[in-house]
């Protein structure tokens, strides 16, 4: 284990080198599992274990892994001042994960699912709170400067869970079986490339305060919840089509949601090594640093969406009937719901650059008072909208969410910058020497 770590470690050279290029690779496996696990399940079981696999691992085992993550990543990352050890943020997502755990039972007890469907779902919900385990020692990777080993962490993890399932599922031909094996994959995963790893890091300190996981609690709360309810937002659809349509669709609407997956892949590896230049431009009293790495990532989310719409218009359809060829009749007709959803990726990935914004510049009220009006207005119309139009109502309604909180949240950010250069244009008091 030691050999190991000291492997994955390497030495200090080109590090800023190697964390673009183990990032881009980790996030690039991370977001291909999602598309490639859901098109073998399509292929090797049927649409409707397709279904229910797609609503297990990409929306309510993802949902579990947003409370068991509790939003703190960005907190985490950005906490360059070492207020909270890694011990206190370890204890802190322990708690945080078997609370996802205990909600998933209670939840699968309410649902009404069947014995098989609600199997997989807590397989899947087991695999997923896991990975969010696992981000805390990657977080801490990335405070420490050294973002190539949460890449390699996500590379390492995410080729062995799902090299595990796919083997699993072609000798048994049963989900649950292979499900169960990807979360034991997933348990090897975070002992081989995680836990030794995180030794030989002087500053991931194991000491906890008393009292200082309460405290870390408190300061995450509203970043939880925001999180919670963004997923929310995020997967209304989705939580629309498997409470009003067949297993089946679900896997129709997961492949046409494909696309948006791509766009947001790599407009996280834009956005994530940029975290630490907005944190230390901000801390530093620079909002216009803020905002010029803000306009720089902007550019490049609108360039990518100008492509996506096109080779989604004139290849979407075909490539997709090519990865999905069970689904080939049904996807003939989705070629309007496809852009509607791309155009919506576009969106969510506007809405994460500016929720890193808004966090560096300390505005977490109002990214909670966006995530609660978003989740009202999910709660309101992502029903009525698959009921009245089905596929395309449901890409509708995403495309109108995801809307709606991009300028929201774009707003803010203005306001934030405008006013720390504000502050700094303030003349300081001066000091009056009484003696």
């Amino acid at each position: 284990m030691q050999v190991l770590a000291k492997l994955l470690l390497g030495n200090d050279e080109k590090i800023g080198r190697r964390n673009v290029e183990w990032n881009t690779l980790g996030s690039f496996c991370y977001a291909m599992a999602s598309m490639l696990l859901t098109i073998a399940v399509v292929q090797m079981a049927g649409a409707d274990e397709g279904g229910i696999f797609a609503f297990a691992f990409s929306t309510f085992g993802q949902h579990m892994f947003m409370v068991a993550y509790f939003g703190m990543r960005p907190f985490q990352i950005t906490d360059v001042r070492m207020r909270f050890t890694f011990g206190e943020y370890l204890r802190l997502r322990i708690i945080t994960c078997l609370g996802a755990v205990i909600f998933s039972l209670l939840y699968l007890a309410a649902s009404g699912y069947s014995a098989h469907k609600a199997a997989v779902i807590l397989l899947m919900v087991l695999y997923k709170v896991l990975d969010g385990f696992a981000d805390v020692y990657e977080s801490e990777f990335q405070r420490d400067g050294r973002l190539y080993l949460t890449g390699k962490s996500n590379t390492f993890r995410t080729v062995l869970s799902v090299a595990v399932f796919l083997g699993t599922l072609a000798v048994t031909g049963r989900l649950t079986v292979a499900c169960l094996a990807a979360v034991f994959a997933q348990i090897a995963g975070i002992v081989l490339f995680d836990c030794p790893v995180i030794r030989y890091l002087p500053q991931a300190v194991m000491t906890v305060g008393d009292g200082r996981c309460v405290q870390l609690f408190r300061e995450n709360i509203v970043l939880f919840l925001s999180v919670v309810l963004d997923f929310y937002v995020f997967s209304a659809a989705k939580y629309a089509i498997n409470a009003c349509m067949a297993d089946r669709y679900q896997a129709l609407f997961t492949a046409i949601f494909m696309p948006t997956n791509v766009i947001n892949l790599v407009a996280g590896f834009v956005i994530r090594p940029y975290v630490t230049a907005m944190s230390d431009a901000w801390d530093t009293g620079d909002p216009e640093g803020v905002a010029r790495v803000v306009r720089k990532i902007f550019v490049i989310i609108l360039a990518l969406t100008v492509l996506a719409m096109g080779a989604a218009y004139f290849l979407g359809i075909p490539v997709l009937a090519m990865l999905y060829p069970n689904l080939r009749g049904m996807l003939a007709a989705s070629r309007p719901a496809l852009l509607l959803i791309i155009l919506g990726g576009a969106m969510n990935a506007l809405i994460n650059l500016f929720y890193y914004a808004i966090i560096v510049m300390e505005g977490k009220a109002a990214i909670f008072a966006g995530y609660v009006a978003s989740a009202i207005l999910a709660a309101l119309i992502s029903r009525p909208f698959v009921r009245a139009a089905g596929i395309f109502g449901g890409a509708f309604s995403y495309l109108l969410l995801m809307t709606a909180l991009a300028v929201f949240f774009g707003l803010v950010a203005v306001f934030l910058v405008k006013r720390g250069k504000r502050e700094l244009q303030r003349p300081r008091e001066k000091k009056v020497d009484y003696d």
